[in-house]
């Protein structure tokens, strides 16, 4: 229970400064901390309950800092939150003027696409536009055809750069995030991913754009619209991805700046729509608002188990040294 931990270490450094400066007697002093505590647990006992995710996170950027988190461990499928790391890898290997063909098996990755057709010619910039914009799973799946030569290759660097990352309890199994056994990632590694994403200005670009439009080389145009709702409501966001399936249930993570400081916002498992914009917007708040007035700690709460009742027996470093 790190932040338990944490938070009361937080808690008693602040009381300790208070009643130093105050000369109280024994018993107003035991009806001031009782007072205090009471109210400090209600409040994070609130926003805990209110948060219907089964997991969140919400760290500082620049420091790596946790400010609130839910279940911050739990192994989630990650759904479309996926292609941010494909996204990275393709900004790391790839030119974005290169012209990209599309494969037939590419073409048929279903069930989202952005209508991309065999022998269709677009560039590598355009392609991260359809991904992230429009969570197409064709364009994900020609980025990793047109990096490593397949996706299983490309899949191999995603692995990779995820644990370079420092997403140690993660894994990916394809380029677009499609279910399937053994991918994973939790809200803590989702959130360092997105930290990583912010160093690329060219993908940061991308993140933040409401509405893009590309063009094959024959002339065949493809409007794309930004799933992320909170670019329209949120005017301190940077930009974020969206992910859903059945399994993973509806997910996003995010930036958002203000006063030159960055707080990232990491959701999986929200019930609805509405409920994943509602919590992420309080979350993007909250974190704002830790950051404005440090005595306000909030508390942590972990398990142990994966969404699919298996335990997470291996360390962190035994998941980066198996992939």
């Amino acid at each position: 229970m790190v932040g338990i931990n944490y938070a009361n270490q937080q808690f008693h450094i602040k009381l300790g400064m208070i009643m130093e400066k105050s000369n109280w007697s024994k018993l107003n002093r035991y009806f001031f901390v009782l007072l205090f505590t009471v109210c400090c647990l209600l409040s994070t006992d609130t926003l805990a309950k209110g948060i219907r995710s089964r997991s969140a996170v919400v760290m500082q950027e620049s420091t790596g800092e946790i400010l609130y988190a839910k279940n911050p461990h739990l192994r989630q499928p990650p759904a479309s939150t996926t292609k941010l790391i494909t996204a990275i890898i393709v900004v790391e290997n790839a030119n974005l003027s290169d012209v990209v063909t599309i494969s037939r098996n590419a073409s048929k990755v279903s069930p989202h696409k952005a209508g991309l057709r065999e022998g269709d010619q677009v560039t590598v910039e355009e392609l991260l536009y359809a991904a992230l914009l429009d969570s197409a799973n064709d364009a994900a799946v020609a980025l990793s055809e047109v990096v490593a030569g397949s996706e299983k290759k490309f899949v191999a660097l995603m692995n990779r750069k995820a644990c370079a990352i420092g997403a140690v309890n993660t894994r990916f199994i394809n380029s677009s995030g499609l279910p399937g056994q053994g991918q994973y990632t939790t809200a803590y590694d989702l959130a360092k991913i997105m930290s990583y994403v912010l160093r690329y200005p060219k993908l940061k670009e991308i993140i933040g754009t409401r509405v893009a439009e590309i063009s094959t080389e024959n002339g065949h145009s493809i409007f794309l619209r930004n799933r992320n709702m909170l670019l329209w409501s949120e005017e301190d966001l940077l930009g974020g991805k969206t992910g859903y399936t059945r399994e993973a249930m509806h997910c996003f993570v995010c930036a958002s700046e203000r006063e030159n400081e960055t707080v990232i916002v990491a959701v999986l498992g929200s019930p609805s729509r509405d409920s994943l914009w509602r919590e992420s917007s309080t979350l993007i708040s909250k974190g704002f608002e830790v950051l404005g007035n440090r005595d306000k700690f909030l508390i942590h709460e972990t398990k142990t188990h994966s969404i699919s009742g298996g335990r997470m027996r291996s360390s962190s470093a035994e998941l980066c040294q198996k992939k």
